[in-house]
């Protein structure tokens, strides 16, 4: 059987009079490859924020791995194996790629603010952090700064530090936003390269990103779930393209109240 690595229940969120988050209702299972798509204003950096931790939902129960961490920091949740990527990476420039993924492992292993690091383990925390970026095929870019590299390759090194924190779920928001075309298929084949037992959640705009990735697909709109299904479905659906391109309630429609 699946078992639901990451769970939100009656998710409802406000701003004022603003209502961003409707009941949503998401399951992601072990090894799942799920889209996360709607149009702009949908509420899907909204869910994101409460999944992780960085907005506090008004109603309803976020669980991972079957446990509920709905009052749980980003932190926590991170240590409990959540891990996400941002739209716009937030890389230490100045550093060099090596130097951002060994800070993440030694946060991981809990070292990152020890005075008394051994040698011992200084070197372990490198060797991690250069098996890991060896994996994703940087491992000629180690000693260059962020600020050298190509943008495609620092989404590289941005999915090199999610994957250091050893994460069961993992959220990445927008993965190719703003990579040059040429570089795009290079981020892809790292992302299916990915563990098959670690589930993968995308945020994306880019529909050859989605059909290319997703073996589901999940679509906000106005805060609610309008469907849910396998890529062809969801993509043939005619109400799906009505919200796209605006005119419909997603609390009035046949599909998010069946799929909801």
């Amino acid at each position: 059987m699946s078992t639901n690595m990451l769970e939100a229940r009656g998710l409802d969120k406000h701003f004022g009079a603003l209502h961003v988050t409707r009941s949503v209702d998401l399951s992601v299972t072990a090894g799942a490859r799920l889209a996360l798509i709607g149009p702009n204003g949908a509420g899907k950096s909204t869910l994101v924020g409460l999944l992780t931790g960085q907005l506090k939902p008004d109603s309803g129960q976020i669980l991972l791995a079957g446990r509920d961490v709905t009052s749980e920091s980003i932190e926590k949740r991170t240590r409990s194996g959540l891990a996400r990527t941002f739209q716009i990476n937030n890389l230490f420039r100045g550093l060099t790629v090596l130097e951002n993924v060994f800070l993440a492992v030694s946060e991981r292993l809990g070292t990152a603010g020890s005075q008394l690091r051994t040698a011992k383990s200084c070197t372990e925390v490198i060797e991690k952090a250069e098996q890991l970026l060896k994996e994703l095929e940087l491992g000629n870019a180690l000693h260059q700064r962020i600020s050298e590299i190509s943008y495609g390759r620092q989404r590289l090194v941005e999915i090199a530090i999610a994957l250091s924190l050893s994460p069961r779920v993992l959220l990445l928001d927008e993965p190719t936003a703003g990579i040059p075309a040429g570089e795009v298929a290079r981020v892809m084949e790292v992302l299916e390269a990915l563990p098959a037992e670690l589930a993968i959640v995308v945020i994306e705009h880019d529909m050859h990103v989605v059909r290319r990735f997703a073996k589901e697909i999940v679509v906000l709109a106005q805060g609610a779930v309008l469907a849910r299904g396998l890529p062809q479905e969801v993509m043939a659906s005619d109400e799906v393209r009505r919200v796209y391109l605006g005119g419909v309630d997603p609390s009035k429609s046949v599909m998010g109240k069946r799929r909801a």
